[in-house]
């Protein structure tokens, strides 16, 4: 499988479908198994890859030896992966890459989105793929666990409520096409890890497995410390190990919000540089923001300043709550002979 567009371009998520010979599945009952790699890795990416088959041949999948991908080597990993691609009248596979620059920014995001309910997604959409887009009869699915199993099934079922879904511990042990699909997704993870295309000036480009315990990955994080820009884009910035890196040798810049709810519009920035080789601090300095028109406008309307609260601090609001913002923002419109459509 050529996996070029997601080694081009690594900032973003891709998603491949493997090249399955569609008539041998028409109207067939299949089986589905899902599985992710690199979950754990400090570096790259997290893959998911999601395998099917019909269900009467999933024993077949033991016979080209798929097993935990874990408990297989590299070259043995290889080298079924290429026979599942071969096999294409017995099974199909999707695979889809999550970015680490993906992966950390909605962690570290405002509104936060963490490891789990991106797997729970990931997994999700991948059946939405193989069911709806690419018409699939699948009909069971079998995962490896996110989490509480049970609460995890529940999820599922409730966004697929007609098919039959399984979630085990070390599933990929348990149901042959699980275990393919950890193949699947370990071969592509390790694929976009070896080849990765860095754009960033690197002291050292030799980053082991990229777990935080390999002492090649850990000498990769320290030597690519900027302490201004922090990481190259290959690390997962949201992962304590880094996190602690930068905390330690990074410069120190707080970011208030421009208008908090108890202040009066007028905040200022302070500079919290530190100069980490001589251990001290330089004095703070502190300077007011430049606001544009609007910020202003708001600033100077105390009755209107809940506006930019409402707006600029993304939460999750009942209906009632936002149509009340909706009417603030409204009003604040109307002043100034505009008007605001809430049909959206």
């Amino acid at each position: 499988m050529d996996f070029s567009k997601a080694i081009e371009d690594n900032l973003h998520n891709h998603l491949f479908i493997s090249n399955y010979d569609r008539e041998s599945f028409k109207d067939v009952d299949l089986c589905l198994g899902i599985d992710e790699a690199g979950r754990g890795p400090v570096l790259g990416p997290m893959v998911y890859g999601a395998l099917f088959c019909p269900i009467e041949k999933e024993k077949q999948l033991k016979e080209i030896k798929c097993a935990d991908s874990k408990s297989l080597s590299e070259k043995d990993r290889e080298s079924i992966f290429e026979k599942i691609n071969e096999e294409n009248k017995l099974c199909g596979f999707a695979v889809k890459s999550l970015s680490p620059n993906v992966i950390s920014t909605g962690m570290l995001g405002r509104v936060k989105y963490n490891l789990n309910e991106l797997s729970h997604d990931t997994a999700i959409s991948l059946i939405d793929v193989l069911c709806n887009q690419e018409k699939l009869n699948i009909t069971h699915v079998y995962l490896d666990t996110v989490g509480d199993p049970h609460k995890y099934e529940l999820k599922l079922s409730k966004h697929f409520p007609k098919l039959k879904i399984k979630v085990a511990k070390k599933a990929d042990s348990l149901y042959p096409c699980v275990s393919a699909a950890s193949i699947c997704a370990k071969v592509t993870r390790d694929t976009l890890l070896k080849n990765w295309i860095f754009t960033e000036d690197c002291a050292n480009r030799v980053y082991g497995s990229g777990y935080p315990g390999d002492p090649l990955t850990k000498k990769f994080l320290d030597c690519n410390l900027d302490n201004i820009f922090g990481f190259v884009k290959l690390v997962r910035f949201s992962w304590s190990t880094a996190g602690l890196k930068v905390k330690k040798s990074c410069v120190a810049v707080k970011w208030p919000d421009a208008f908090d709810e108890n202040d009066d519009g007028d905040d200022e920035i302070i500079d919290c540089t530190e100069e980490n080789d001589q251990g001290g601090r330089k004095e703070a300095k502190k300077s007011k923001p430049k606001q544009s028109k609007l910020a202003n406008a708001v600033a100077n309307d105390k009755n209107n300043k809940s506006i930019l609260n409402f707006f600029q601090k993304p939460q999750k609001r009942s209906l009632a709550s936002t149509n009340a913002g909706c009417d603030i923002l409204s009003g604040f419109l109307s002043s100034r002979k505009l008007k605001l459509c809430k049909n959206f």
